[in-house]
């Protein structure tokens, strides 16, 4: 087998997978990730030599209450999926009746396509409403609102229980009151904020729940954190590679096999010759 021929069949193996890489690297770098929002601290440290900083995001700490349906659950439940939250209250005639309807109406975007139960995908977000007047919003009194406000049970809950315990988590954890253009009184957390949490319980944004702009921007986001990917892990492509080891292995083989073949060939018109 001539060196052209070798070299035209080496490209012709090397060059689709590399292009397939170049096009998945060029796109997952040109879409704008949801940014990071609360920082910890900063971590130098030295890689091949030279002093890099590496910014510590807060990861939000757990937390323990009660939902609409009588359970106790925690934050880190429902591990690997986004988070929306929000904070009402049931007796308020104000922003909050609008705050739950968007919310329900983002909820509803996640119903399967073709089911014609419109069963929910609730492997992907989970919603969760904080009230702030836990005293008044016991457990029936969420169920009634949750049932008369359209809210579906399988990835929404409406949280009651210890009021310090709430409020401290909204202003310490995930911190409300920042950068927000409308005041939060530390005494009582009535805002029209949702926060968005990635799949490891970081902030990566705030939105306007009564602005129809910012719940698209929401929803968007929201898909964007389902694409990113974990810089700890190996990429999904490499994964996919891997899996298909097999073959890889049957290209290989051939490519050998076609090699031999062709000296053995080459081997034979020499004698003749």
């Amino acid at each position: 087998m001539n060196k052209s021929a070798l070299l035209g069949l080496m490209l012709a193996l090397v060059l689709p997978l590399s292009a397939y890489l170049l096009l998945q690297s060029y796109s997952d770098n040109a879409v704008e990730m949801p940014r990071h929002y609360l920082m910890d601290t900063v971590v130098a440290k030295e890689v091949k030599g030279k002093l890099v900083s590496d910014t510590v995001w807060h990861k939000t700490a757990n937390i323990t209450l009660v939902n609409q349906l009588g359970d106790t659950v925690s934050l880190y439940d429902r591990p690997g999926k986004i988070i929306v939250a929000d904070f009402f209250f049931t007796s308020c005639r104000g922003i909050c009746p609008r705050l739950t309807s968007n919310m329900q109406t983002l909820q509803e975007s996640f119903l399967r396509g073709g089911n014609t139960r419109k069963k929910l995908d609730s492997s992907i977000v989970q919603f969760i409403s904080f009230t702030v007047d836990p005293e008044h919003d016991s457990v029936p009194v969420l169920k009634e609102y949750a049932d008369r406000m359209g809210v579906n049970h399988d990835n929404w809950w409406m949280l009651t229980g210890d009021r310090k315990a709430i409020y401290d988590f909204a202003f310490n954890e995930l911190k409300v009151d920042k950068f927000s253009e409308e005041p939060v009184p530390p005494d009582f957390v009535h805002t029209s904020r949702f926060v968005l949490l990635d799949k490891y319980y970081k902030v990566r944004g705030y939105y306007n729940g009564l602005d129809s702009a910012s719940m698209l921007k929401l929803s968007r986001d929201i898909g964007l954190l389902l694409l990113e990917k974990d810089k700890t892990k190996k990429s999904r492509l490499f994964i996919q590679i891997q899996e298909l080891g097999w073959l890889w292995l049957i290209i290989v083989v051939l490519v050998i096999f076609f090699v031999l073949i062709m000296q053995s060939r080459k081997k034979r018109e020499n004698i003749v010759n």
